[in-house]
């Protein structure tokens, strides 16, 4: 385990705990995390997650500025459902996108678990631009991939991003309970308005 990992690790708790309190501030932390997760992970030959981090870091800037524009008159993210149909959309999106991508990795690199590595990758993918899009649904997804990539960093050898995961796990179930907490409540005062 290097530095650079425990580095990212921490900055990863701080970025996820912002999400959950709904903070702009969480962005920052998560760019500084992706930066240095990309060569934790290519050293540990998960070329998936390794590129996962340079698609992190765009859908940061978008999310920073999508959060900017989402925000209610008194400053409060507005956070927003989904629907079923979206996300059995977004299920079938993810299981043929990792399913390519798996075999790719699988065929074109000496990638380490390819598979399962590739499924970490495409639905944190989902996750994350649900999340910027400021979708509650975004948490059960990040609560799968938390679980996921838990067993994966562990086999690799990355005991601070298996630990950080761990902690991923917990907070993304507090996350979702937090956001369906808060949606309830934003869509009680809309109601209240009308």
């Amino acid at each position: 385990m290097s530095n650079l990992e425990y580095l990212a690790a921490a900055l990863g708790i701080v970025n996820i705990v912002l999400i959950v309190l709904r903070s702009l501030w969480n962005y920052p932390f998560g760019i500084a995390m992706v930066a240095l997760s990309f060569f934790v992970f290519f050293e540990a030959r998960l070329y998936s997650d390794a590129l996962l981090q340079i698609f992190f870091l765009v859908v940061q800037i978008y999310g920073w500025w999508s959060w900017l524009r989402g925000r209610d008159t008194q400053g409060a993210l507005i956070v927003e459902r989904a629907g079923m149909r979206t996300v059995a959309g977004w299920s079938v999106g993810i299981a043929i996108a990792t399913g390519l991508w798996g075999w790719l990795m699988h065929r074109l690199t000496n990638a380490a678990f390819p598979w399962w590595d590739a499924a970490v990758a495409m639905i944190s993918i989902a996750a994350q631009i649900m999340m910027s899009r400021r979708w509650i649904e975004n948490w059960m997804l990040w609560v799968l991939v938390d679980g996921l990539a838990v067993g994966l960093y562990a086999t690799r050898g990355l005991w601070a991003f298996a630990g950080l995961y761990v902690v991923f796990f917990v907070v993304a179930a507090w996350g979702w309970w937090e956001w369906i907490r808060v949606g309830r409540s934003q869509e009680g005062k809309a109601v209240s308005a009308a």
